[in-house]
């Protein structure tokens, strides 16, 4: 019997069966979708830490541009003083003391520390002569003022005396605009003042037509205001000249570079008004926020952006590889167990087809064993009435039953070769044929059946037989069977049955074994409708075979 634990665990595990390939994959997108929710999760909190962080690099950013500004601011306000109280400054005084302030110069960013003397137009020939008198004969504010110009601001001192300085002297600030508008607020101010983008001289700028693509620079002056006698009027200007490159990578010292971009804009975010711009590493951009900040009166726009190696984060990436890694593992899981539920499915099924083909040879071998006992039963009454003696019918009985088992010795011994179709019949009908009152009249040409297709005829040819027997010419005397056969085609023989000199037949009201197997199993098997007919005198039954080669047939291997 099949174990009913078996077959309880795989009824319940049918839903894999039909899915054999869907619910792994099922698995494997739950899984996928899992890992990619976990990534989200990651990478959104990753962008709020992020976020945060660029916040605080901002803020150290800006604080540290204005430290630096504050830091040169001081320096400027230390100049202003020494120029306020005393009317002459001599080259050495100014350069001990720049040195005392910035050391080689380049202190806090910046280029170094200069003055300019603010100076009417109108008096620029005298104050040339006089410097020239003091021995700097080269000393010739450059470019000329134009026509309307009220003052000259040249670049009188500029410390340390490096080639780029020295090339700066005598250069007229107040010629530019940008320099100009810068030195009027810090007089209107009273205090320090920034410029906006220009060109340093250092670099050989010196008017709108000289190298308009040299580097960003911008300065920041402090104004000298000298009052006497209730009357105050701007001797000149303390300042200091910056890269704005140079003096970004300053105040770098001062914060974190966590992988950000820093760009600094005057007044509005524009190529053209871009200071100075710094990257911190090869990758992807980020998001970009920007904030402004004071620079002695000018307003700078700080921007930081947020630069990442790759699109995830390492947490991300490390999520993402044992969650595709599970996401697989969990298919390959799903795989085995479906792969494990179709192959029970499949014992299933042959267990459930033995034990079907088991109920049928049971049937089978009771129904044989009936019709066997009814041809034992038939040949007895026939051999008594013929018999001469208790010896005669003992011989004879034992004759037709060896014959009865005839039938059964042709179809085991034969190794399931061709079988004779003229050997089936008279096989079956072999205890019916012996002694001078033969009740069996047959006659047919050389068929040769295959293996499966002589079984169906012997099981049909018996059952029609073993009928005979019990009810039809075979149960008297004088009943006599004639079968014939014939070939229809190369590949189709036709057998006749036919009864006479039997009992009146009557059509049966219900269908027995017999009939079923004969006109239902047998048909099937040879592929071709039985007409079975009742008649009155006898039963008369025409059933076709097919003549096939045997090599189209083959014995199924058992199922293990």
């Amino acid at each position: 019997m099949i174990d009913q634990a078996l077959l309880d665990r795989v009824q319940k595990q049918a839903w894999f069966h039909k899915y054999p390939r869907g619910w792994p994959f099922l698995l494997f997108i739950i899984a996928s979708m899992t890992t990619a929710v976990s990534v989200m999760a990651i990478e959104r909190a990753d962008k709020q830490t992020r976020a945060i962080d660029l916040e605080r690099n901002l803020t150290e950013i800006s604080s540290a541009l204005q430290r630096r500004v504050t830091e040169n601011i001081a320096l400027l306000r230390a100049g202003g003083a020494l120029f306020a109280t005393q009317d002459v400054v001599s080259a050495d005084q100014f350069s001990e003391f720049a040195r005392d302030l910035q050391g080689d110069g380049t202190l806090y960013g910046s280029l170094g520390v200069g003055w300019a003397p603010l100076i009417p137009v109108d008096r620029l020939a005298d104050f040339e002569v006089a410097t020239q008198a003091a021995g700097r004969m080269e000393f010739s504010v450059d470019p000329r003022p134009e026509a309307g110009q009220k003052y000259v601001v040249p670049v009188y001192y500029l410390e340390p005396q490096s080639a780029g300085n020295v090339r700066a002297i005598a250069f007229d600030m107040y010629s530019d605009p940008v320099r100009r508008r810068a030195m009027e607020q810090a007089m209107e101010r009273r205090g320090p003042a920034a410029t906006g983008v220009v060109h340093l001289a250092q670099d050989g700028y010196r008017s709108e037509r000289e190298d308009p693509q040299a580097e960003a620079a911008f300065l920041i002056y402090m104004p000298v205001a000298v009052e006497r006698r209730g009357r105050r009027w701007v001797k000149g200007f303390v300042y200091s000249p910056f890269r704005a490159r140079t003096f970004l990578a300053s105040a770098s010292e001062l914060y974190r570079n966590d992988s950000i971009d820093v760009a600094i804009y005057d007044n509005h975010i524009a190529p053209e008004a871009l200071l100075a711009e710094q990257h911190s590493a090869e990758g992807l951009a980020g998001p970009t926020i920007s904030r402004r900040i004071d620079v002695g009166g000018q307003s700078w726009i700080v921007e930081v952006s947020d630069r990442r190696a790759n699109a995830l984060s390492p947490l991300s990436r490390l999520t993402l590889f044992f969650g595709a890694l599970a996401s697989l593992m969990v298919m390959a899981i799903g795989r085995l167990i479906t792969k494990r539920a179709a192959e029970d499915r499949v014992v299933l099924e042959w267990l459930t087809s033995q034990a079907s083909i088991r109920n049928s040879l049971t049937r089978e071998l009771n129904h044989r064993v009936k019709n066997t006992l009814a041809n034992v039963l038939s040949i007895a009454a026939l051999t008594r009435r013929r018999s001469k003696g208790i010896d005669d019918f003992t011989e004879s009985l034992t004759a037709r039953i060896r014959a009865l088992s005839a039938t059964h010795d042709l179809l085991s011994q034969s190794d399931w070769a061709n079988a004779a179709l003229g050997d089936i019949v008279r096989s079956e009908l072999a205890p019916y044929m012996e002694g001078n009152e033969s009740h069996v009249v047959m006659a047919g040409p050389m068929i040769k059946l295959a293996p499966n297709d002589a079984m169906s005829l012997g099981l049909a040819i018996h059952e029609l037989a073993t009928n005979a027997a019990k009810y039809g010419a075979l149960s008297t005397i004088e009943g006599r069977i004639h079968v014939r056969w014939e070939l229809l085609s190369s590949d189709l023989a036709e057998i006749q049955w036919r009864e006479e000199g039997g009992p009146p037949v009557v059509a049966p009201t219900k269908r027995g074994f017999g009939r079923d197997l004969i006109e239902k199993i047998v048909a099937h098997e040879l592929k071709s409708e039985v007409d079975l007919r009742f008649e009155p005198g006898g039963v008369e039954c025409r059933l076709k075979v097919p003549v096939r080669a045997s090599r189209e047939f083959v014995l199924r291997n058992e199922r293990r």
